[in-house]
């Protein structure tokens, strides 16, 4: 499975640069001749390509903290002949294959982080760093681009144009007070110098087999946004409820009232999720909470929703809490966009995923209303991001671990 997203991956690329270069969506096809040497250099580096993963998965660094990591795609791109830059929005990394013919430029892009859990499987490769782990599945993004380098840097005399290799840091969102991630990586040209004419992606998904790979045309995952709300009243003893004002029934009321605006304000077929993950509020028994605060996330498909969320998310808090004279405040922040598989990269890109795995292993999906920041980078050029599926055989459908630290 690993060694045919490496193909599907390379021939992916290839496929690409036909597109950027005008060809249709049904009319690309690869030369066979070209596709055989690609199955020969993948079976000549899979020992390597295993070894690369292990050793990523057992060396997992946080966000913006992925100096070894980014050492090791560095030096392994560098000696693939590949132009490198390092140090690209802190620790990201960025490879440029120049092909002998000349084209257009495409790029995959594999993110490198990791994220705060402790692993607790067995095997010899497991992590070795304390409370941190690869368990979001960007040690196999890293491999299967690094994989895909190796192939393509042995073919470039049959590639007509360049492909990019972004390896970027902190995905799965950044420390306090830093930038970084996709957004740093376009603020400091990732897209520029020569311009990216289309970039791709994968994401692991444990909910689909192994072997499988979902797809969508159009969006593929949601937006991000997330609030902080305090709401302030008047603390008092409990046996006296007249004198204050109680925070955390008025909380109670405006979280069931936010809900209604999903359930009544907004398109029933547009999909949207307001949820409050944390919430604190009192500090005795027989005391009357003076203040309550949580936090939350509002996840849309849709821009004109998006927008209109927070609007009416704050009538709503205004409403309650100054019919019991209490006050609040209300901080909502914008964060990832949704993500836009673009329809005719689908399309185009749709055969090449059927070669390596089969049309019986393709599955369309609905858009996931979790986020990922490669929508910053679908924002400005043509891309498409596919699901990889690794759930082992006989095992019930679990959610993603790492979605319940991530975005």
């Amino acid at each position: 499975m690993f060694c045919r997203m490496v193909k599907f991956i390379s021939c992916c690329l290839l496929t690409l640069i036909s597109f950027s270069l005008g060809t249709a969506a049904d009319q690309v096809i690869l030369d066979s001749k070209l596709t055989q040497s690609v199955d020969q250099e993948i079976e000549k580096n899979r020992a390597e390509m295993i070894k690369i993963r292990r050793f990523l998965h057992m060396n997992p660094e946080l966000s913006n903290r992925e100096l070894e990591t980014a050492k090791l795609i560095a030096s392994k791109l560098s000696s693939l002949g590949l132009e490198v830059k390092t140090r690209v929005a802190g620790t990201g990394v960025v490879g440029l294959l120049r092909g002998t013919l000349p084209g257009p430029t495409v790029a995959i892009r594999a993110d490198m982080d990791a994220l705060p859990i402790q692993e607790l499987n067995t095997f010899p490769y497991r992590s070795l760093n304390p409370g941190v782990m690869h368990a979001c599945g960007h040690d196999l993004h890293m491999t299967i681009a690094l994989g895909a380098a190796m192939v393509l840097s042995k073919v470039k005399d049959n590639i007509r144009g360049q492909v990019k290799f972004i390896f970027q840091p902190a995905e799965e969102g950044l420390p306090p007070d830093e930038e970084g991630g996709a957004a740093l990586m376009i603020k400091e040209g990732v897209l520029e110098n020569p311009p990216v004419r289309a970039v791709f992606a994968l994401h692991v998904w444990p909910e689909l087999e192994t072997g499988t790979a979902g797809y969508a045309s159009g969006y593929l995952m949601a937006s991000s946004d997330n609030f902080i709300l305090t709401i302030k009243g008047k603390g008092a003893h409990a046996a006296r409820p007249q004198e204050g004002i109680d925070a955390i029934v008025l909380a109670a009321e405006v979280i069931n009232n936010l809900q209604t605006i999903i359930s009544r304000s907004i398109d029933p077929v547009e999909p949207a999720v307001l949820t409050i993950g944390k919430i604190q509020g009192g500090t005795k028994a027989n005391i009357i909470a003076e203040k309550v605060e949580m936090e939350g996330t509002v996840r849309t498909l849709n821009d004109t929703v998006r927008d209109k969320i927070p609007v009416l998310m704050e009538n709503v808090i205004k409403g309650i809490t100054k019919s019991y004279g209490a006050s609040y405040s209300f901080r909502y922040e914008k964060g990832t966009p949704p993500l836009y598989n673009h329809p005719d990269l689908v399309q185009a890109l749709l055969p090449a995923l059927e070669s390596a795995l089969g049309p019986e292993r393709l599955v369309a999906v609905k858009p996931q209303m979790v986020a990922e920041d490669f929508a910053l980078l679908a924002e400005k050029v043509p891309a498409f991001m596919f699901l990889l599926g690794v759930k082992s055989p006989g095992l019930a459908s679990t959610a993603p671990q790492s979605l319940f630290q991530s975005r």
